[in-house]
């Protein structure tokens, strides 16, 4: 299954910004593996498959597929995170591979894989076209993508707000330069970039989540590593607590209070 030529070395993948605090992340994570199990529903793993999971994060779902898959089966975790392969290597069974790699780049031979699954991740992945034509190399025929990530309007009260909170005179000296690190893909660009990568039957949805906390300070530690790490990074530690003060501020106001908007697109497609 390994590609030894295509295997990448530890850290590679870090440089786009600070690697994630995977030991929190693990901790707040919760909507995202509600919303991966329903997409790990969809996937129906069979016994004995082999299944990569793009952007394993800790390594809570891939637990999961793992033990539907049984011993006779293969798992393979990747992430570009070190702090997430790290994360994952600790919480993982001994016999599920974790690897760090980029999912437009992956150390797996052409055709060696059932299935693809990946969820909460391709948003982070800038280049889908180069993605889609990837994960259609390593799926052998017949094989199939089961996915889920941030799409169409996901997080948009939030992100609107963050824009206008980094133009104002405390912050915007911070953001010169500002590009935003996410591609929210739509249904139709979706589908358009599966059938050029050469997948057949693409599926492709928007599905609104609304997601909502208890209160300001479950809000707070939410977005602070899930939503807002890219904003943190620009702004000194004196910052950070006003900026996310502001937003925690607003988000009070919203009915339903606290409630973030997500989007997530739902991607189920086949190789022929």
């Amino acid at each position: 299954m390994w590609d030894e030529g295509r295997e990448r070395q530890d850290g590679l993948y870090t440089e786009f910004m600070s690697d994630w605090d995977a030991a929190r992340y693990h901790q707040v994570s919760d909507p995202q593996r509600a919303w991966g199990r329903r997409v790990l529903d969809r996937l129906s793993p069979a016994t004995g498959e082999r299944i990569v999971d793009i952007g394993c994060g800790t390594g809570r779902l891939t637990a999961d597929l793992h033990a539907l898959v049984g011993a006779s089966g293969r798992v393979t975790a990747a992430d570009r995170s070190w702090t997430m392969v790290t994360e994952a290597r600790r919480y993982l069974p001994a016999d599920v591979s974790v690897v760090q790699a980029n999912g437009t780049e992956m150390p797996l031979r052409s055709g060696s894989c059932d299935a693809v699954f990946s969820t909460a991740t391709f948003h982070w992945i800038p280049d889908h076209a180069t993605l889609f034509a990837e994960i259609h190399r390593i799926l052998r025929p017949g094989g199939r993508l089961v996915a889920q990530a941030g799409g169409g309007r996901n997080l948009e009260r939030l992100y609107t707000r963050t824009a206008v909170l980094s133009a104002e005179p405390e912050f915007s000296g911070f953001f010169t330069g500002w590009q935003d690190p996410w591609t929210f893909a739509g249904v139709a660009d979706t589908r358009d970039r599966l059938t050029r990568a050469g997948f057949i039957d693409p599926d492709v949805s928007l599905e609104s989540t609304p997601t909502g906390f208890p209160g300001a300070e479950q809000y707070a530690e939410f977005v602070k590593p899930v939503c807002l790490r890219p904003h943190l990074d620009r702004l000194p530690e004196s910052k950070r607590g006003a900026f996310i003060e502001r937003l925690t501020r607003m988000a009070a106001a919203d009915e339903p209070s606290f409630t973030l908007d997500y989007w997530r697109l739902n991607i189920d497609a086949r190789k022929p």
